[in-house]
């Protein structure tokens, strides 16, 4: 796919960034590990437009980028730790170098995870999906293997570290500080993470010890480079 001059100038007349469009001035350098983020959010929101060498803000203008001088060697990169066909290329526009990449949606059913959370988009920031959108992505195919109850797994599964943390954070986004005080039996079975007194996929996935991931892996040929999204540091609600 090519861009040209002319549909760069109207990408840039766009009045916000959406889920499918993201604008970095990136003039002098940009960390590779943050454009590999910034893909995997764009790819968990169904894919879209990363644009290099623009002003973050409207009136959007070209400002020109001498970051990934070699923007062949930046998409093998990139390919390697997503596994998605992305391609980058080098627009010449008047005002300066600009680098755009094309990310492509994650597969059907799947979101893409990098060092071990599932990133999404919120404002300017890069944070971990929420468990809502998560169980959305998994139901894609139909079947919604996250909400099912694991008769493998039990509440050793999972990680008390991560418990404690999920605790943390809906006592923070809910301010109901009654939630410090209920077992972990009754916080897990409150946010539906527990039901009939088993343990959903979701919790796995959520909070789950490493090895315990397996048990995914084991019974839907979940890969595990897929589910490494344990909530210890990275959990978001």
């Amino acid at each position: 796919m090519s861009m040209t001059i002319e549909a760069l100038n109207q990408l840039l007349q766009a009045p916000t960034e959406n889920e499918h469009l993201e604008f970095k001035e990136a003039k002098n350098n940009f960390h590779f590990d943050t454009l590999v983020k910034y893909c995997c959010a764009l790819a968990n929101e169904r894919g879209g437009k990363m644009i290099l060498g623009v002003s973050d803000k409207p009136p959007r203008r070209v400002v020109g980028t001498t970051t990934f001088k070699s923007p062949g060697r930046t998409k093998t990169g990139l390919i390697e730790r997503l596994h998605l066909r992305i391609d980058m290329e080098e627009v010449a526009h008047p005002d300066g170098r600009v680098l755009v990449l094309h990310v492509p949606s994650s597969p059907l059913g799947m979101a893409i995870q990098v060092n071990s959370a599932y990133w999404m988009r919120r404002g300017e920031d890069l944070v971990p999906m929420l468990p809502d959108m998560l169980k959305r992505i998994f139901a894609e195919t139909g079947f919604d293997f996250s909400n099912e109850i694991s008769e493998k797994a039990t509440l050793d599964d999972l990680d008390p570290m991560a418990i404690e943390e999920f605790r943390r954070r809906w006592v923070k986004k809910s301010g109901n500080k009654g939630l410090e005080n209920i077992t972990s039996s009754q916080l897990l079975g409150d946010a539906e993470l527990i039901r009939e007194g088993g343990v959903t996929f979701a919790a796995l996935v959520l909070l789950g010890k490493r090895k315990s991931l397996g048990v995914l892996n084991n019974i839907y040929g979940v890969q595990e480079e897929w589910i490494l999204g344990t909530i210890g540091i990275n959990f978001c609600v």
